[in-house]
């Protein structure tokens, strides 16, 4: 299972999530990386758009640590080739793991720009590309259009299962499908009782959790974690951490324990971040 887990890099290089420690130092980011390497996880998912996340993995992945590095092409005005070497030079590498589109709209606006991707595939400078998706309307698009790709990332935990429909079908075209949110942003971790008020509502479906947490006798990030890593579907599943007690914690919450839960969330809006503002 720890062979699923992707080193989220975000809160390398940004502020991040709902319940973020903070940005860690570039000497926490070595003992991070060092770690992760040490515990056999492989891939790092990054981005340019995830502020200085990529130079800040270009000086701190050593010649020993090789891992398969992910990062994204953001909407912006630079060519897509121009992009991806900029961020060949920032991470200090000549090939990368995936490279995503990172912004849908950059797709839904240019269809053909899907040829800048698969061009840079065939150069043989990026192993897999594909898309970082928010919602399944933007699966359907690109399904609809036959534009190829191998690699995919999406949102995906138990209350949001809303790509789930699409997975079998995916995985069996062999597309590897890699899931963020596991722990909707830590929105699972916070105090019932101090949530913001928009999220509210959300409430009574954390309780539901918290039941189940007692029933099974396994804490939520156990639940959180394992619910994704036990899909069969799923090939990477993103953890974001800020220090290495935080990493080991998830590592060690990685139990062949199955997760057999089912919360259905009727607040849709609220399983979509950008709503929280």
């Amino acid at each position: 299972m720890r062979s699923k887990l992707v080193l989220g890099t975000v809160q390398f290089g940004l502020q991040y999530g709902v319940n973020s420690a903070g940005r860690p130092s570039e000497e926490d980011v070595k003992c991070i990386l060092k770690e992760a390497s040490r515990v056999g996880i492989i891939k790092l998912d990054t981005s340019s758009a995830y502020g200085n996340s990529e130079e800040i993995l270009g000086r701190c992945i050593t010649s020993d640590e090789k891992f398969g590095i992910i990062s994204k092409y953001p909407k912006g005005k630079a060519p897509v080739a121009q992009m991806f070497k900029e961020t060949l030079t920032r991470l200090r590498v000549n090939h990368l793991y995936g490279y995503l589109l990172h912004h849908f709209e950059v797709y839904r606006n240019n269809p053909d720009v899907w040829e800048d991707f698969w061009a840079l595939k065939e150069s043989g400078k990026v192993q897999k590309v594909g898309f970082s998706l928010y919602s399944p309307d933007e699966l359907e698009l690109i399904l609809e259009n036959q534009s190829p790709f191998d690699l995919i990332q999406v949102p995906y935990n138990i209350f949001d299962k809303k790509f789930l429909p699409y997975m079998a079908d995916l995985h069996e075209k062999g597309v590897e499908i890699h899931v963020r949110s596991t722990f909707l942003q830590g929105l699972l971790f916070m105090d019932r009782n101090a949530l913001p008020e928009k999220l509210i509502p959300i409430k009574k479906y954390l309780f539901q959790l918290d039941e189940f947490s007692k029933e099974s006798g396994l804490s939520i990030s156990e639940i959180a974690l394992n619910y994704n890593l036990q899909n069969p579907f799923i090939d990477g599943v993103l953890i974001g951490v800020d220090n290495v007690s935080q990493l080991q914690k998830n590592i060690s919450s990685v139990k062949d324990t199955p997760v057999d839960i089912d919360i259905e969330v009727k607040e849709k809006e609220l399983l979509n971040p950008v709503n929280w503002n």
